[in-house]
């Protein structure tokens, strides 16, 4: 049966339900091109309205999915525990530098498809960037190798995955359609899927450096993302957790890259960064198989990191894509890390009330370490270190950060960005949970 664009578009406009040979049909033509900008644009405007059913987001993602190439990780050697995790994004969030070794060293296997940072949020492709040598696009025998041989490896999306959410997405992008929940959940869990998981974890962030501020926007968001690809046969969880701060001491490419190897390595493991890599870390290892249940897995990653196994899987690796073979050993020997260390102080003394995330992470990119627009080329060397967090006191004498800068004048620059976005007050805040909820599919719904 031919299916017309525009028919499609029209059954969508007037609120009635896509089966899945339209949806099929759609996804295929805006993958050969036979389907407009204009006709993807009107599609995804009346999906933004109109919504989508349950069905119709399991179908559209699985249609989606199948663009392009779907890797089959037995047919590369790789017959069990194929996990991974994604963030929706966040300020100082190198979780997945700690969560994919961990997890290999605990016996999963993580072939982690990443993106690059825009906006205020990092993006984890930008941090391996500033490794020397470190390959993001390797070809698939190497991305399989690597995998095969240190149990993870972190990589850009390739061009045969999931090709039909690139143009959906770029299209959306200036059509104010991008907050779809619908949309957003496809998208995702496209590209999650062609990787060929047998697990999938969820981090929605929410608070003021995530894209969903309100946290019962995140929620919405984290229960389609669990519903959909666990009925798309991918068992998924996922984690709700606070953005309204940094997460971990640092933020910027560069040294988030040397926070997360001090992590790994044990040299310093900052509270609430500990809390979530663990967590998320956890929930892969039971859905991988390899751990029994939470306390299980809990005993594996204190023994992965206690002997080693953790930081020499990230070791391992890095010189697989390309790096350098002793960069866990001798980080500071080959990270750029920008020269000028600049303190920033309040000019009171008072406890730190709240933060400006979203804030922190656009004075990063005024520095040049963060783009506003794709094809943007960044400073990997610049960023913050020594983040106070919420509830600590801070005065003229004990700074909020240090600014790391390539001159003086973008370290005031800087500096009185970051002055501008914290609040003091003469008394701490109540303590906040970072992990506020987890999510998992029943056969009932949510649990």
């Amino acid at each position: 049966m031919t299916f017309i664009p525009q028919e499609i578009i029209r059954a969508k406009r007037d609120g009635r339900e896509l089966g899945r040979e339209p949806l099929r049909a759609l996804v295929n033509g805006i993958t050969d091109g036979s389907v407009s900008e204009g006709q993807i644009a009107a599609f995804a405007m009346a999906t933004f309205f109109r919504g989508m059913t349950l069905a119709e987001r399991i179908d559209l993602t699985e249609a989606m999915r199948d663009s392009g190439r779907v890797l089959d990780w037995p047919g590369l050697g790789i017959e069990r525990g194929v996990v991974d995790k994604h963030s929706t994004g966040g300020v100082g969030d190198k979780v997945s530098l700690i969560l994919g070794p961990l997890a290999a060293a605990c016996g999963a296997f993580v072939p982690m498809i990443s993106g690059r940072g825009l906006g205020h949020t990092g993006g984890t492709l930008d941090k391996f960037d500033a490794i020397p040598g470190y390959d993001t696009a390797p070809d698939l025998e190497t991305f399989a190798r690597v995998i095969r041989e240190a149990g993870c490896a972190i990589i850009g999306q390739t061009g045969d995955l999931a090709p039909a959410d690139r143009r959906l997405y770029a299209v959306r992008d200036v059509t104010a359609t991008v907050e779809s929940i619908d949309l957003i959940t496809a998208s995702i869990l496209s590209k999650k899927l062609a990787a060929g998981l047998q697990g999938l974890v969820m981090d929605v962030k929410f608070g003021s450096g995530a894209f969903m501020e309100n946290f019962a926007d995140a929620r919405k968001l984290a229960e389609s993302i669990v519903t959909v690809a666990t009925g798309a046969g991918v068992p998924t969880t996922a984690l709700l957790t606070d953005m309204n701060e940094v997460l971990g001491d640092t933020v910027g490419n560069a040294v988030e890259v040397r926070e997360a190897v001090a992590f790994l390595t044990g040299e310093r493991r900052e509270a609430r960064l500990a809390e979530v890599a663990l967590a998320l870390t956890g929930e892969m290892l039971v859905l991988a198989g390899v751990a029994e249940d939470p306390d299980h897995a809990a005993r594996q990653m204190d023994e992965a990191l206690a002997n080693g196994q953790a930081a020499e899987r990230f070791g391992r690796m890095v010189a697989g894509l390309g790096g350098p073979k002793d960069f866990v050993e001798r980080p500071d020997a080959h990270l750029d890390i920008a020269p000028v260390e600049r303190p920033v102080y309040p000019e009171r003394a008072g406890f730190l009330t709240a933060m400006d995330s979203r804030a922190v992470g656009m004075t990063l990119v005024a520095m040049g370490g963060g783009r506003t627009r794709a094809d943007q080329a960044i400073d990997h060397g610049v960023g913050m270190t020594g983040f106070a967090r919420i509830g600590d006191e801070v005065g003229p004498n004990t700074p909020l950060c240090v600014v790391r800068a390539r001159d003086e004048a973008q370290a005031d620059m800087a500096a009185e960005r970051l002055g501008k976005a914290v609040t003091l007050g003469k008394t701490p805040p109540p303590k906040r949970p970072v992990v506020r909820e987890r999510l998992a599919a029943s056969g009932r719904g949510i649990a």
